[in-house]
Order: structure tokens, then sequence, then C-alpha cells
């Protein structure tokens, strides 16, 4: 995914197919938050940054790395769903099969369910960075740091609606749990994505 043209991925997200679909958009949120975040500290880079040098570096390697996560989890929910398709298609002509195939179902909706809780978690990650660079970055793009801040946000509420949908089917109640505590984190990191928003707008003046 991370190789193809954004135009044929746009028309892979409009075609009738299984995936990719909102799960990897979700991912591909954080990967423009995390590039715009990265962005912005190297444009906060040399003397007159000097005092803040251990917060930009930080927010910049980070950023570079959670946009490499990122990618890789819009690939992994792609293929994540693509195996939940096969499942819902196993037979299910005796009682053995059946049993089978609600197992196999039960497992494949758990592992669809990782990749997005895993985008939720990124997104956690980028709030808390854009939170960091707004005091100290290049004011010249600070309105990037509240873009990434909005990106950031979609990519989680984005995430949350996809873990719900398979959280339905989760029979384990240990990763029902774990996933559970992860969408409770969602509201919070919007209403944070929002003030960096705020705080950003009132700095330019809108």
């Amino acid at each position: 995914m991370r190789d193809v043209p954004i135009g044929d991925f746009l028309d892979s997200l409009a075609d009738r197919v299984p995936a990719p679909g909102g799960g990897a958009v979700a991912a591909l949120h954080a990967a423009q938050s995390a590039a715009l975040l990265g962005m912005v500290a190297r444009y906060s880079t040399g003397p007159t940054f000097a005092e803040h040098a251990d917060v930009i570096e930080r927010v910049l390697v980070r950023a570079d790395a959670l946009r490499a996560d990122a990618l890789e989890l819009a690939e992994d929910d792609a293929e994540a769903f693509r195996a939940v398709t096969e499942t819902y298609g196993l037979p299910k002509g005796t009682d053995e099969e059946k049993t089978d195939r609600s197992a196999a179902i039960a497992t494949a909706l758990a592992a669809a369910a990782e990749p997005p809780a895993a985008v939720i978690v990124a997104a956690m990650h980028l709030v808390a960075m854009a939170e960091e660079l707004l005091p100290v970055g290049n004011s010249n793009v600070v309105t990037d740091v509240a873009a990434a801040a909005d990106a950031a946000r979609a990519a989680a509420t984005t995430a949350r609606l996809n873990v719900e949908v398979n959280l339905t089917g989760v029979t384990d109640d240990a990763v029902r749990e774990r996933l559970e505590a992860t969408l409770e984190e969602v509201d919070d990191l919007a209403a944070r994505a929002d003030r960096v928003t705020a705080a950003v707008r009132e700095r330019i003046g809108s």
C-alpha cells in the first residue's frame, strides 16, 4: 500500500472490494498526522529554537517512526479484513463445521480489531506530540500542528468504529477488556486534539 499512487489507492477504496476500507483510512490519517509533525519539527531547528532542541528532536524521531508504523497498520488492517471475509465463506453444513466456522470468525474478528486499536494508541502519541510542539515550534507552520492534531483525532475516531464493529464478535474476555480500555481513551484524545486546534486558531486570530 505504501508504494501505491494515491489515485490508485482511492480507486481501490471506492471500488466494491473488501479492502482497503475505513480501517486503512484511519491508519493513513495517523500517518499524515505524523508526517505533518515531522515537517513542523524540521522547520523548528537551528539557533532560533536551540532552547527546545531536545523536544524538537524527540518529536521528529518519534513522528518519523509513527509514520512508518501507521503505514504498516494500514496494510495490516486490509489483510485482517480480508481474513475476516474468508472465514465467513467457510463451510457450515455440519455441526462440526459450524463450530469450527464460528471459532474461526471469532479469531479473525479479534485479529481485525488489533490494527485499529493500535491506530488509536498511535493517535494518542501524536496528539501528545502536537501538544509538546505547539508552544515551541516554528510559528510560521503552527497551523500544521493543528492539522496534525485534527488528523490524529480523525484517526482515533475512525479507528474506534472499526474496533467496535469487530468487538461484537470477540469471545475472549481478556481481549475484549483490553480493546474496550483502548476505546475509552478516544473521547479524551479527541478533546485534547480540539484544544490544540482551538489554541492555534486563537493564535492566528480566528
